[in-house]
């Protein structure tokens, strides 16, 4: 098995923090929701390799009462740790909160922690060699 995708949730209103966050500071590319879907999932944001296939896949669904995700959270990859400091540097200057802290906690990977406009907990990560 692979993983498909990961929803996370925001409060009602809380496309243009979504936008901003996974689109503008992580960089992922926001797609259309099928119609078959809609209501259920706020936005869709992939990311694709050079081929073109889905890598990541993240929906953003609205949930009232909202209450952020501090501890459970989705882990994206960054192609090396030139992308990963690239991507911290892009989300601080957007004025998201990141931590660097846990940056050499996990044998293997360099990573850092940020939340999105709605609170939740994403991390990004990549490996060492």
């Amino acid at each position: 098995m692979r993983l498909h995708h990961v929803q996370v949730t925001c409060p009602p209103g809380g496309e243009d923090a979504a936008r901003r966050f996974y689109g503008e500071g992580l960089g992922l590319t926001e797609v259309p929701t099928p119609s078959e879907l809609a209501g259920r999932a706020l936005c869709w944001f992939r990311d694709f390799d050079a081929k073109g296939r889905t890598t990541a896949e993240i929906h953003v669904g609205v949930q009232d009462p909202f209450t952020p995700s501090r501890k459970g959270h989705p882990a994206l990859v960054a192609d090396d740790v030139a992308h990963l400091e690239s991507v911290g540097a892009r989300l601080e200057e957007l004025g998201y909160e990141i931590t660097w802290k846990d940056r050499h906690t996990f044998d293997g990977y360099e990573r850092f922690h940020a939340f999105d406009g709605a609170g939740n907990r994403v991390e990004v990560l990549t490996p060492i060699e």
